[in-house]
C-alpha cells in the first residue's frame, strides 16, 4: 500500500528535525524517516562506572567499529581520517560534545576575501535570526559580548564554569595577549523545564541523563511532534523514485517490511555519506560528491604538576581562542584555525595513555596514573579546510550493505594548506600550554578518528555551474528535492558546523512552509 506525505525528510538528526519543526503546519503532512531508533539518555552509560567502555563499543563514533543495527559500513581505506557519525533519532548529536560556535561573517565570503573556493549564496545576516531561534530551542549557555564575533543576544544561560586548568589557560592567553572567550555550549548551566542543569560529571559523549546537554531529539522532536510531525524510526530508505525532474516516491524498509511513500517534497538530511548512497544517479551534477571537507584536527596536551581536576565539566565546551581565525598571509597559509580547550580524560582512557600520554606498565603504572589523572588539559587545533576536488564521497563498485545499498567510499587527504595550518596551530597550542605551566607536552598531529564534520559534497551555488543546491538547499534541476545538512556548506570555516547547518535547515524549512500556506503557523 502506498501512503502519501507532503514532505518526506530522510534523517532525524540535527538538520532533519530542525527542518521538520520549521516546515510543519496544520495542512502540511511531514514524515521523517530515520534508520536508527531512539536512545534513552535517561539511562545513559554515563551513569555507570564503565562508561568509557561504551565510548569504545556501543557509542564508538566510528560506525565500522560500532556496528549497530542501524549502521552501514563505510570504506575509509582511501582516507587518512575515519568517519565519525551516529545513526539514531537525534543523529550524531547523540554522540557529540555540544560545542556550539557560529561561523563568522567572513566565512561566507572566502572568494572575495581570500581569493579561494567560492562565496556562499547566503550571508551571516541571512542566517542570524535562525541562529538566534536555534540557540533558544537547543538551550545555549554562554556569554554575550565576544569581541571576535558579531553581537549576540544574551544567552539562555550563563557560561559553563571553568576548571582550574582552563582558568590557568585563560590567564596564559591574557599574558600572551591572545583572544579567548567562554564557549557557547548547547548545554544548560541552569535547569529549564524537564531538562536539568549540567552537573559537570564529564562523560557527555555517551549521553546526558539530566538532558542538560541538548541533542536534536531532546530539543526538537517533542515540539515537532506536538505540531503534527510524524517520525518513523527504524525506517531504512532504500530508493528514491524519479520521474523527470521530480521525486515521486520514497521506498524504505522497516520492521513491517518494504513500504513506499508518495511525496510532494523530499528533503535529505542524512550527512554526506548517507546522501551519496541514495542520490548518486539521481543528481547528475558533476560537482555532487566532490569537495569533501573534514576539519582536520590536531590535539596538543599539556601535563601539569598540580592536580587541576580537569576531568570536571563538559569535555569539549570550556573556552576557545580565535586569535588565529582570520587569514594572515605572513603565516604562509590561507584561512585560519581555532584553539578549543578539551578537559582531561576519564580514568580508563588516562590509564591506557590517551592523547599520546603513554603510561608504562608494571610497577610505575599506578604512580604515573596518579600523577596524570586530572593533571592534563588539551587544545584541539581545528582547521578551516579548503574544498578540493580530489577529496570526495564516492560509492564502492561492488560492496553493498544488508539492504543492497552501495557502500560509500570516503576519499580524503589533508591538503597542503591544511597541513601548514595544522603545523602552525600545533606550535601555538604548545606555546599556550607552556605559558599556562604545563611541564610536559604531547602532540597528536592528526586525529585519525576525527571525521565528525562531513561538509561540502552538495555545496550551495547560484546555479548548477557553481553548486549542487541553491541557497535553500533545493537541488538545481530538480523540482522537489532538497539537501539541508552540512553537505551544502561552500567552505568549512574553523568551527563546528552544527549551529550553522541547523540555521540553514530552519531557514529552508520556513521557506518551504511559507511557500505552501498563506499564514505562518509557527511563531
Amino acid at each position: 500500500m502506498t501512503q502519501t506525505a507532503d514532505i518526506v525528510i530522510v534523517g532525524a538528526g540535527a538538520a532533519g528535525l530542525a527542518f521538520a519543526w520549521a516546515a510543519v503546519a496544520p495542512n502540511i503532512k511531514v514524515v521523517v524517516l530515520e534508520a536508527g531508533g531512539h536512545v534513552n539518555q535517561r539511562v545513559a552509560p554515563s551513569l555507570a562506572s564503565d562508561w568509557e567502555l561504551a565510548l569504545q563499543t556501543t557509542f564508538n563514533a566510528n560506525p565500522n567499529l560500532r556496528r549497530g543495527v542501524a549502521d552501514y559500513p563505510v570504506d575509509d581505506s582511501e582516507s587518512v581520517i575515519r568517519p565519525a557519525i551516529f545513526n539514531a533519532v537525534g543523529g550524531s548529536t547523540i554522540r557529540w560534545g555540544a560545542h556550539f560556535p557560529r561561523l563568522r561573517p567572513s566565512d561566507f565570503r572566502k572568494r572575495t576575501l581570500d581569493g579561494v573556493a567560492a562565496d556562499w549564496p547566503v550571508s551571516y545576516k541571512d542566517l542570524e535570526p535562525f541562529y538566534d531561534l536555534n540557540d533558544e530551542i537547543m538551550g545555549v549557555s554562554g556569554l554575550a559580548g565576544d569581541p571576535g564575533n558579531p553581537p549576540r543576544a544574551t544567552r539562555s544561560c550563563p557560561p559553563l564554569p571553568l576548571c582550574p586548568a582552563t582558568r590557568r589557560l585563560a590567564a596564559a592567553y591574557d599574558r600572551l595577549g591572545w583572544h579567548w572567550w567562554p564557549s557557547d555550549a548547547a548545554i544548560l548551566s541552569r535547569a529549564r523545564g524537564t531538562r536539568g542543569a549540567c552537573n559537570n560529571c564529564g562523560p557527555c559523549g555517551v549521553g546526558c541523563p539530566r538532558h542538560a546537554r541538548a541533542s536534536a531529539d531532546i530539543a526538537y522532536l517533542g515540539v515537532a511532534q506536538a505540531q503534527g510531525v510524524e517520525l518513523r524510526p527504524g525506517a531504512v530508505v532504500t530508493k528514491l523514485e524519479r520521474l523527470g525532474h521530480d521525486i515521486t516516491d520514497v521506498h524504505y524498509v522497516d520492521a513491517n517490511g518494504p513500504a513506499r511513500l508518495s511525496c510532494g517534497e523530499v528533503v535529505m538530511a542524512g550527512n554526506a555519506l548517507g546522501n551519496a548512497r541514495l542520490l548518486t544517479g539521481i543528481i547528475d551534477n558533476p560537482l555532487f560528491g566532490c569537495g569533501l571537507m573534514l576539519h582536520p584536527t590536531a590535539i596538543v596536551t599539556g601535563l601539569f604538576k598540580q592536580n587541576q581536576q580537569s576531568w570536571r565539566g563538559a569535555f569539549a565546551s570550556a573556552l576557545v581562542s580565535q586569535e588565529f581565525y582570520e587569514s594572515d598571509e605572513s603565516r604562509g597559509f590561507i584561512g585560519g584555525l581555532q584553539l578549543q580547550a578539551l578537559r582531561g580524560q576519564g580514568p580508563l582512557t588516562t590509564a591506557l595513555g590517551g592523547y599520546g600520554l603513554r603510561l608504562p606498565w608494571g610497577q610505575r603504572h599506578k604512580e604515573d596514573f596518579v600523577a596524570r589523572f586530572g593533571h592534563s588539559l588539551s587544545l584541539t587545533v581545528t582547521c578551516d579546510d579548503l574544498p578540493e576536488g580530489a577529496n570526495r564521497i564516492a560509492l564502492h563498485a561492488t560492496q553493498t550493505d544488508r539492504h543492497g545499498l552501495p557502500v560509500p567510499r570516503m576519499i580524503y587527504r589533508v591538503g597542503e594548506n591544511s597541513q601548514k595550518m595544522l603545523d602552525y596551530g600545533i606550535k601555538r597550542a604548545s606555546e599556550a600550554l607552556r605559558e599556562a605551566g604545563a611541564r610536559q607536552i604531547a602532540i597528536n598531529p592528526l586525529v585519525r578518528n576525527g571525521g565528525f564534520h562531513l561538509m561540502g559534497t552538495a555545496r550551495m551555488g547560484v546555479d548548477d555551474q557553481a553548486g549542487v543546491t541553491d541557497a535553500r538547499g533545493r537541488v538545481h534541476g530538480m523540482n522537489n528535492l532538497s539537501v539541508v545538512d552540512a553537505s551544502t556548506f561552500v567552505t568549512a570555516a574553523a568551527v563546528n558546523p552544527t549551529p550553522t547547518l541547523q540555521a540553514i535547515a530552519l531557514r529552508a524549512g520556513t521557506a518551504m512552509r511559507d511557500g505552501k500556506i498563506t499564514q505562518r503557523a509557527i511563531a
